[in-house]
């Protein structure tokens, strides 16, 4: 399991702002994974936000407009399931090179939940629902708030 070996983290996000950007593809998956990001983020204390996109594609551009918009870190959450044609490698490969990209330019935190799968399964085993063995949602958010409250600390 990829999980094994993972870190516990837990920061004060106190005075952080943080969006959570969710595409609206494969709903039950997405919202375990918004649900795990909401239960890390409120118990640090950061103000919260979230804006529901159309898809994964539209992550990166959705994502860059918040940070620039003054949000400290966004929650990056999506899900893309294999299929029969190329598409899958396209946009996964859009979506994570694009959100590198904007993590780059805008020197914040992109909290990456992107889910690439080769089939459902593996998006209810990762998305924090019961009887899921990971929660990606959490995770991503745990690490969009460490790495902003990191980068906080060094400008200050």
């Amino acid at each position: 399991m990829s999980g094994d070996g993972s870190p516990t983290i837990t920061t004060d996000g106190a005075g952080l702002k943080v969006t959570i950007v969710a595409g609206r593809w494969h709903e039950t998956i997405t919202d375990g994974l918004i649900a795990g990001a909401r239960r890390v983020l409120a118990a640090s204390g950061a103000e919260v936000s979230e804006l529901r996109i159309p898809g994964s594609f539209e992550l990166p551009v959705v994502c860059k407009a918040v940070l620039e918009g003054g949000a400290d870190a966004v929650v990056a959450l999506g899900v893309i399931i294999r299929g029969g044609t190329p598409h899958f490698e396209y946009v996964s490969a859009a979506a994570t090179d694009g959100l590198t990209r904007v993590a780059l330019d805008t020197g914040k935190p992109v909290g990456f939940g992107l889910l690439t799968l080769d089939d459902e399964q593996q998006g209810l085993d990762r998305a924090g629902l019961a009887g899921s063995k990971e929660d990606k949602g959490a995770e991503a958010a745990e690490a969009a708030l460490s790495t902003a409250a990191i980068i906080r600390s060094l400008r200050s």
